[in-house]
C-alpha cells in the first residue's frame, strides 16, 4: 500500500553568517581613519576626502563594527588629548592659558571633522548602545585627560584665581582669554564650571572681601565704606558679564553683599559722626540714597535703616517739643516743626525711592513726639494765625496754599484736634473782628481744608462768622442811612453783630463807655431791635478797636488807633489831668487784668507813651499815678497802639479752655456709646471701651474714665442698663 509524500512548506532562513570579502576589511579600514584624524590634528586636513572617509566608517559600522570603531576611536582621541597635554604642561608663566586655550580650539575643530566622518555611527550604534556621541565623547576625555589631569587642574585654578585677585588689585588683564577658558569650562558641563572654578572662586572671594571689609571699616568713614562696597559689586557685576556664566552673578553678589554688608551691618548704620544719623543731620542725599540701595540686599536691612531713622526723628522731635526756650515763640516751633518734615520728606522722596515704609514710619513718628507737647494745637492754630495774619505780604498765594497744606499735616497728627478747632475758632474771630485777615481767599480755603478734616459740623460755625460780617456791614450802613439828618459831629460807630454761638465769645462784664460813646451805641441798639423783633444785643467791649484824634500839650497832633478799652482810658483824661490806677478802674469798670495790660501799652510801650507814669516800673500798682504824655511826638500822624497781651493763653485761660474741651467731649463720648450699644443692642464693658475710642480717635482720644462716667450716666437716665447676671455687660434700652 502506498501513500502519497507528505508536501512541505517553504521558508527563506535568515543570514546567519555576515558575508566579509576581506577579513582585513576593519584593520584596512581603521588604518584609513586612523591616518585621517592624524591629519587632521596636524592641520592637515585640506588633503582630505571627506565623503570617502564617510563612506569608510559607515561600511565598519554597517558590517558590525562598531563597538570596535569606538573603542579605537575613544584610544585614538586619548593619545592625541595625552600629546596636547604634554605641550600645556610645559607652557611657562602666562603662556599657559593660551597655550591650553590654543589646543582647547584645536581639539573642538578636530572634534567637529571626526563627529562628520562618523555621522553615520552617531545615529546608529551610538544611538542604540545608549553611548557617548562622538564630539561629547571628546569633551569627556578632554576633561579627564586634561583639565582635570593632575599636573594641570590645580595649575588652571590657581592661575584664573590670581588674574582675578590681580584685576581686583587694579591691575588690567587679558579679559578676552579669561572670558575664552571659563566658557571651555562652561562647554564641558556646567558641574565642571562649577566644581572646578565657580565654587572655588567663591569661596577665595569670601576670604578676600572678608579681610577687605575689616581693613576699610576700621579707618573708612561710613560714607566711604558704602562707596567701595558699592564700587566692588560692579566690579563684579561687570567681571560676570565680561567672563563668566551669568548665574554667577546673584551668587558673587551674595558673597559681597554678606562679607561687606551683612556682617557689618549694624556698625555701619550706627557709625559714630559718620553713620546714618550723622547723614540724616547733615542731608547726605548720596550718601543716604547709597545706603539704601545696598541694604536693599541685606535681609532686614531696610527695616534696620527705617528704625534708627524713626529713632532718631522722634529723639530730636521730643527735644524740639520740650524745650522751653522753643516753647516761647509758638510760630517759630511750628516752623521748625515743618522744617523737620519738609527735611524728611525730600530724603525719603530722593534718597528712599519715596517707600511707603519709610514715609508711615515718618508720619508715626511725628504724631508720637508731637503730642508729647499739650500745647501743640494751641501753637499749630496759632502759627495758622500769624500766616493767614501776614498773608501775601511774606509769601505768594501759592506759597501760602502750599504752607497751609503742610500745615494740615502737622494738624492730622494731632491727637487732639478738637483742641485744635477751639483755638482756630478763637483766632479765626480775632481776625476778622480787628479786620487782620490779609486775604479772605486764604481764610475760605483753610476753611475748605478742615471742612474736608472735621466735617460740615465744624466748619458750618466758621462760614456762619463770615456771613455774620457781610450782614453787619449792610445794617450799619443802613444805620447811618437812617440817621444821616443828625449832627454830622458825634462819633461814627461800625458795629459787628455776631450770631451767640457761631463765635467762640465768653460772658465779659461790660466796661463804662464814654458818654459820647454811649449815645451812639444806644442809638444804634434802639435802631436794630426795632428792625429785629425778639433779638438781644450785649456789648462786647473787649473785642472792639477805635480810632480817636489827640492833641499833645507840645502841639503835636495824632490819630491814634486803639482798643475799645484804651479809648475809655484816654477819653477820662478830657477831664482830668492826673487819675491813680483805683479811679480809672472805678471810672472804667474794665477787668484788673485788661485793665492793667491796657495801661501798660500806653505808658510802657517805647515809642507809643501817650500817658505818664509815677513811679516808672513795669508792673502796674493800685497807687500808680498817670497822665499825659505832654511831649508824645511820632514820626507817624496815625500811631497804633498794641495792647501787651500773651501770645499764648495764660495759665488760667488754659485750664479754662481745657475745661470748656473737656465738656465739649461728653455729649461727642454719648452719642458714640448710643450709637453703638444702638446697633449692637448687648455689649460687654471692654468692646464699648474700644469701639468707643476708635470712633472718636479721628477727633480726640477720650479718656477711658471719662468713658465710663458716660456710661454711668447714659444708665442713670435709662439709655442703658447693667444685666442682672453679668455686670459688665450692658444692654441698649430702645
Amino acid at each position: 500500500m502506498s501513500s502519497a509524500p507528505k508536501k512541505r512548506g517553504s521558508r527563506i532562513e535568515p543570514f546567519r553568517h555576515r558575508v566579509e570579502t576581506d577579513p582585513n576589511f576593519f584593520d584596512k579600514s581603521w588604518r584609513k581613519l586612523h591616518d585621517a584624524i592624524r591629519e587632521i590634528y596636524n592641520h592637515n586636513a585640506s588633503g582630505l576626502s571627506f565623503e570617502e572617509l564617510y563612506r569608510t566608517a559607515y561600511n565598519m559600522v554597517l558590517h558590525k563594527h562598531g563597538p570596535k570603531l569606538y573603542e579605537h576611536l575613544t584610544a585614538n582621541l586619548k593619545e592625541h588629548l595625552e600629546e596636547m597635554r604634554t605641550s600645556i604642561e610645559a607652557a611657562q608663566g602666562g603662556l599657559f592659558l593660551e597655550e591650553l586655550q590654543r589646543k582647547w580650539d584645536e581639539h573642538n575643530k578636530a572634534l567637529q571633522m571626526i563627529r562628520d566622518i562618523l555621522m553615520y555611527m552617531d545615529r546608529t550604534y551610538i544611538l542604540t548602545n545608549k553611548k557617548t556621541p562622538v564630539f561629547d565623547l571628546g569633551l569627556e576625555l578632554w576633561r579627564d585627560t586634561i583639565v582635570r589631569s593632575s599636573m594641570i587642574q590645580g595649575r588652571l585654578l590657581d592661575t584664573l584665581l590670581e588674574l582675578i585677585h590681580r584685576e581686583r588689585m587694579g591691575e588690567v588683564i587679558n579679559r578676552s582669554l579669561m572670558r575664552s577658558t571659563t566658557k571651555m569650562l562652561m562647554d564641558l558641563g556646567s558641574s565642571v564650571y562649577q566644581e572646578d572654578f565657580e565654587r572655588p572662586f567663591l569661596e577665595v572671594s569670601a576670604s578676600f572681601y572678608s579681610g577687605e571689609s575689616q581693613q576699610f571699616i576700621e579707618c573708612c568713614a561710613c560714607g566711604e565704606y558704602l562707596k567701595q562696597a558699592e564700587r566692588r559689586l560692579n566690579e563684579e557685576s561687570e567681571r560676570v558679564t565680561q567672563y563668566m556664566d551669568m548665574k554667577t552673578g546673584e551668587k558673587i553678589t551674595a558673597v559681597v553683599v554678606k562679607e561687606m554688608l551683612a556682617n557689618h551691618m549694624q556698625r555701619l548704620i550706627l557709625m559714630e559722626n559718620s553713620g546714618l544719623v550723622n547723614m540724616l543731620v547733615e542731608d547726605r542725599y548720596e550718601d543716604l540714597t547709597r545706603m539704601y540701595s545696598l541694604f536693599h540686599h541685606v535681609a532686614e536691612g531696610h527695616s534696620t535703616i527705617r528704625s534708627v531713622m524713626a529713632s532718631h526723628i522722634k529723639e530730636t522731635g521730643k527735644s524740639l517739643v520740650t524745650d522751653p526756650e522753643r516753647l516761647k515763640d509758638p510760630v517759630d516751633f511750628v516752623q521748625r516743626l515743618l522744617n523737620e518734615k519738609d527735611k524728611y520728606d525730600n530724603i525719603i522722596n530722593v534718597s528712599f525711592s519715596n517707600d511707603k515704609s519709610f514715609l508711615n514710619a515718618l508720619n508715626s513718628s511725628f504724631e508720637n513726639f508731637i503730642n508729647l507737647n499739650n500745647r501743640s494745637p494751641e501753637f499749630i492754630s496759632l502759627f495758622v494765625d500769624d500766616k493767614l495774619r501776614k498773608g501775601v505780604k511774606e509769601a505768594s498765594e501759592e506759597d501760602l496754599e502750599t504752607i497751609l497744606d503742610k500745615v494740615m499735616m502737622l494738624f492730622r497728627y494731632l491727637q487732639e484736634k478738637d483742641l485744635f478747632e477751639k483755638y482756630y475758632k478763637q483766632h479765626l474771630a480775632k481776625r476778622l473782628l480787628s479786620g487782620k485777615a490779609a486775604s479772605d481767599d486764604s481764610e475760605r480755603s483753610m476753611l475748605v481744608k478742615l471742612k474736608t478734616e472735621c466735617g460740615y459740623q465744624f466748619t458750618s460755625k466758621l462760614e456762619g462768622m463770615f456771613t455774620d460780617l457781610k450782614t453787619s456791614h449792610d445794617t450799619t450802613q443802613n444805620f447811618y442811612a437812617a440817621s444821616s439828618s443828625d449832627a454830622t459831629d458825634a462819633p461814627t460807630i461800625s458795629v459787628q453783630i455776631l450770631t451767640t454761638g457761631s463765635w467762640p465769645t465768653q460772658p465779659c462784664s461790660t466796661c463804662n463807655l464814654p458818654p459820647e460813646i454811649l449815645a451812639v451805641s444806644e442809638k444804634f441798639r434802639a435802631f436794630y431791635l426795632g428792625t429785629h423783633n425778639g433779638r438781644r444785643l450785649t456789648w462786647q467791649t473787649n473785642m472792639g478797636t477805635a480810632d480817636i484824634k489827640a492833641t499833645f500839650g507840645n502841639g503835636s497832633k495824632h490819630e491814634l488807633n486803639v482798643s475799645t478799652y484804651q479809648m475809655c482810658v484816654l477819653m477820662l483824661f478830657n477831664s482830668a489831668d492826673a487819675l491813680t490806677y483805683r479811679e480809672i478802674e472805678q471810672a472804667t469798670a474794665i477787668p484788673a487784668a485788661d485793665l492793667k495790660r491796657c495801661l501798660q501799652s500806653l505808658a510802657l510801650v517805647k515809642g507809643k507813651q501817650v500817658l505818664r507814669k509815677e513811679p516808672m516800673s513795669r508792673d502796674i500798682s493800685d497807687d500808680d499815678s498817670f497822665c499825659v504824655n505832654d511831649k508824645f511826638t511820632s514820626k507817624l500822624f496815625k500811631v497804633k497802639i498794641g495792647t501787651v497781651v500773651a501770645q499764648k493763653e495764660t495759665d488760667p485761660e488754659k485750664l479754662e479752655t481745657r475745661q470748656r474741651v473737656e465738656e465739649d467731649r461728653k455729649p461727642q463720648i454719648e452719642a458714640a456709646i448710643v450709637r453703638i450699644m444702638k446697633s449692637r443692642r448687648v455689649l460687654d464693658h471692654n468692646s464699648i471701651m474700644t469701639e468707643v475710642t476708635k470712633q472718636l480717635q479721628p477727633r480726640f482720644l477720650p479718656n477711658p474714665v471719662v468713658i465710663k462716667k458716660r456710661i454711668e450716666s447714659l444708665i442713670e437716665r435709662e439709655f442703658l442698663e447693667r444685666d442682672k447676671t453679668d455686670r459688665k455687660l450692658y444692654r441698649y434700652l430702645a
